[in-house]
């Protein structure tokens, strides 16, 4: 055991054991010998696959993409069982992981962090943790991900409420039984379209009430033999390699430039053709144009709105479900298994809040403006405070004590997504301003912990125990997100890719939209130039 261990201080923390906590600590531990210590909230592997057991959960990216790649002997060790894996099959994929590399030992369980200093004088991190515990690092390293502070709106009269209510991102393990229940859910984004299908088949009666229609495509699951498996595994080579040269981060093979430089008849045939395909298909894999061009994407919109009429038997109920004021993929678009149709069940109705707003929570369920809605139990599908949720609720404090959320009162300003000036040595891997959720989140991950890992190796060899962004740089990654942001047809929607679905959080693109390929070459292009963006110094100097 190091010697800055036994006295309490290490080389690296890291928060979180999900997939991006566990990597860092093989790729710092393992490969770079360094003394790590993980802290976890949960009570074992898996972050957000810990937490989200809600019926129906399950990853919207194929499981192959879905996995690491850093080890041809993982790969080849784990078979899957389905395209797109249920959350029990993710979980146990971690778990398998942890053993495999022997990571429990420097994983601290059923632990909260509450408080991160910086020592400007020691140059290290101090880390308060809900046990009363206090800890030391030179390196601090965010693996909190980005969908895991939970958010549940602020309800009139939530606290009067009698029956039960269940959030989706912190689900029972033994699960929940809703068998002859009237039931309620809130929330109608990806989570929402999961779980309504396996409510509606156990409720008496199920109640969705609907703020926002969204977009949603077939899933298209299917299950994965032994051949599949085997065939999977002998192209993962070339599999990884397209990924690393995609867009997403999800290679699709027949992804054509302009949904307006074909005749109708054609671009029809293409949209049906990823429609059957299910999964991302239609939305990053059929014209480039419709992120970009209004009226490319209305023959998209326009598309899905003629599938959603189809398969629901009332018209009304379809009008309602079809979104209007906002383009096409400018949300993330769900994936759903027979979610359209469950609103053909008699115990199913859609309540639209456009047309009757939710009032309040009154002791026996939810009142709108038209009506009172008796309910055993409500589902809150509601999503998260993305990005920046998890990371404030650590009350990080940098340089002189600033806040990080006062740091970014006017939105999250970081350079390539990773780091913070006036937070030195504070690495977020997957941070706001990187591809993040629009690029394969496993490729994500290994991409920013291989660089946070080559930074710090990088530092060693220097000689060098303190690094943050300059200011300039800072500003320029800044400006450089926004404005390829705006280039596409995002910023039109209010989405929490805007932090628009937390009321008073800034409503600035918490996304890099210019692609994995273009991302990754400005973060070899700074590793290249000797960190140019950022400030460095070495011990006994006064930082610039």
């Amino acid at each position: 055991m190091p010697e800055d261990q036994e006295n309490g201080g290490f080389d690296v923390l890291i928060v979180g054991a999900g997939f991006a906590g566990l990597y860092a600590l093989h790729r710092l531990r393992d490969q770079m010998g360094l003394s790590v210590r993980v802290i976890e909230r949960a009570a074992d592997v898996g972050g957000v696959w810990y937490w989200n057991r809600y019926p129906g959960a399950r990853c919207d990216i194929d499981s192959y993409h879905y996995c690491y790649s850093f080890s041809d002997e993982l790969e080849q060790s784990w078979s899957w069982s389905e395209r797109f894996a249920r959350q029990p099959e993710i979980l146990r994929y971690l778990e398998h992981v942890a053993d495999r590399f022997a990571l429990r030992p420097d994983i601290q369980f059923n632990t909260a962090v509450v408080g991160a200093d910086w020592d400007e004088t020691a140059r290290e991190w101090r880390v308060r943790t809900d046990r009363g515990e206090r800890l030391s690092a030179r390196y601090l390293v965010s693996a909190v991900g980005c969908l895991s502070e939970a958010n549940i709106p602020d309800f009139e009269g939530l606290n009067e409420y009698a029956g039960r209510t269940w959030f989706t991102g912190r689900w029972p393990h033994d699960g929940v039984d809703f068998r002859g229940q009237r039931v309620g859910v809130i929330g109608t984004g990806a989570t929402g379209l999961q779980i309504i299908p396996h409510l509606a088949r156990q409720a008496a009666q199920l109640y969705v009430f609907q703020r926002t229609p969204t977009y949603a495509a077939p899933l298209g699951n299917y299950p994965l033999d032994e051949q599949a498996n085997s065939a999977l595994k002998a192209d993962y080579p070339g599999m990884r390699q397209r990924e690393w040269s995609s867009f997403a981060g999800v290679p699709f093979d027949n992804w054509q430039p302009s949904a307006l430089a074909v005749p109708e008849a054609e671009r029809e045939a293409r949209y049906q053709q990823a429609w059957q395909k299910g999964g991302f298909e239609l939305w990053l894999g059929s014209y480039m144009d419709i992120l970009f061009d209004e009226t490319a994407n209305r023959t998209a919109a326009d598309f899905v709105r003629r599938q959603i009429r189809a398969r629901v038997n009332d018209p009304d109920v379809a009008e309602t479900l079809c979104p209007q004021d906002y383009p096409y993929g400018t949300k993330r678009q769900p994936l759903e298994d027979g979610y359209f149709e469950t609103y053909n069940r008699d115990n199913v109705t859609l309540v639209d809040l456009r047309r009757s707003p939710l009032r309040r929570f009154v002791a026996s369920g939810i009142r709108t403006d038209d009506r009172l809605y008796v309910l055993d139990a409500v589902v809150f599908a509601t999503g998260f405070d993305a990005f920046t949720g998890s990371l404030f609720r650590m009350d990080i404090r940098g340089r002189d004590g600033l806040r990080l959320e006062d740091a970014w009162a006017e939105g999250p300003r970081t350079l390539l997504g990773m780091a913070t000036r006036g937070f030195p040595n504070l690495f977020i891997v997957t941070g706001p301003q990187s591809p993040s959720v629009l690029f394969n989140m496993p490729r994500s991950i290994e991409h920013d912990v291989d660089w946070i890992a080559d930074c710090i190796g990088w530092m060693g060899r220097q000689g060098l125990d303190r690094i943050e962004p300059r200011e300039q740089a800072q500003t320029e990654w800044v400006r450089h997100t926004d404005e390829v942001a705006h280039q596409t047809l995002m910023p039109t929607a209010d989405s929490w890719y805007l932090g628009s679905n937390i009321p008073g959080k800034p409503r600035v693109c918490l996304v890099y939209l210019g692609g994995g390929p273009a991302f990754h070459q400005h973060c070899r292009d700074q590793a290249a130039g000797g960190y140019a963006g950022f400030e460095t110094s070495a011990r006994r100097t006064t930082p610039a």
